[in-house]
This record gives structure tokens, sequence and C-alpha cells, in this order.
């Protein structure tokens, strides 16, 4: 599906003559053409859309990041450069859950996995992971779990 939606919006940016939204779809359609060379070897013909999102997500993140950096170093014009490239990128993530939604999956994986205290951290993350992807932050929700467990 990202692939479709990228390749759809790269021939919308070409004929609108968008060189901002033109170069922010040519970089996520070089991190697919990085995660299929990944895939390959691993015996895949093409990287799942799943790992395509989180790629997407770490270039969204990473972008944010960067906006620190900037801001720091006085650089508010590239600062404002990688926010234009994060509103890109964040079309074509799906949206991330929100607080209630949040702790209703941690309720969740903590039932689904039966977990009982701390040890079980990793159990109640990897059920999260699998069953929410990228629309949750694993930065964000770990000290949740960890809350949660009693940790």
């Amino acid at each position: 599906m990202p692939r479709a939606a990228l390749n759809a919006a790269l021939k919308q940016a070409m004929l609108a003559r968008d060189a901002a939204r033109l170069s922010t779809i040519r970089m996520m359609i070089a991190e697919i053409l990085k995660a299929d060379v990944e895939a390959r070897g691993s015996g895949a013909k093409e990287a799942p859309d799943a790992d395509l999102l989180a790629a997407f997500a770490k270039l969204a993140k990473r972008g944010e990041d960067s906006i620190t950096q900037f801001e720091a170093g006085g650089r508010k014009d590239l600062a404002e450069k990688e926010r234009a490239e994060i509103l890109v990128i964040r079309e074509f993530l799906p949206r991330p859950l929100d607080a209630a939604e949040t702790a209703e999956a941690v309720r969740a994986a903590m039932a689904a996995s039966g977990a009982a205290g701390p040890r079980d951290m990793g159990k109640v993350m990897a059920a999260l992971k699998a069953a929410h992807g990228s629309r949750l932050d694993m930065g964000t929700v770990g000290p949740l779990v960890k809350a949660a467990l009693g940790g």
C-alpha cells in the first residue's frame, strides 16, 4: 500500500513542480529500495508494508531529532525544512494511538501475554509491537508498561 500511494504522490508532486515535497517522497522511495535489498537477503522478494512503515517512522523520528539540533545551533531555516519533510512523511504513516487507546492496548497486551510482573516486560512489549507496530512509539509506551507491571 505505501508503494502505490508514494508513486501516486510522486507523480502529483512532479506535476505540481513541488520540489520540497518531491525531494521528501524520493527520500522515502529510497528507503523502500533499501528495505527491499535487505529483504532479499533473507529470501523475500520485497520488504513487507510493516517494515516500510517502520522505516518511515524512523525517518520522522530522525527528522525530529535534527530539528532539536538545528534549533540549538540557531539554524531555524533547516529546522523548518525538516518540519516540512516530517509533515510529508506523516501523510503516509498510520494514525498513532491516542493516550486512551495506548492505555487500552497496554492492558490488552498484558492480559494476552499473561504478564504478572516486571520480568514479563519483554513479552508485553513484543505483543504491543506485533499488534500495533508503527502506530505506537515504543519509547513512550515502555515506561507505561513498566509502571503497569509494577517495575
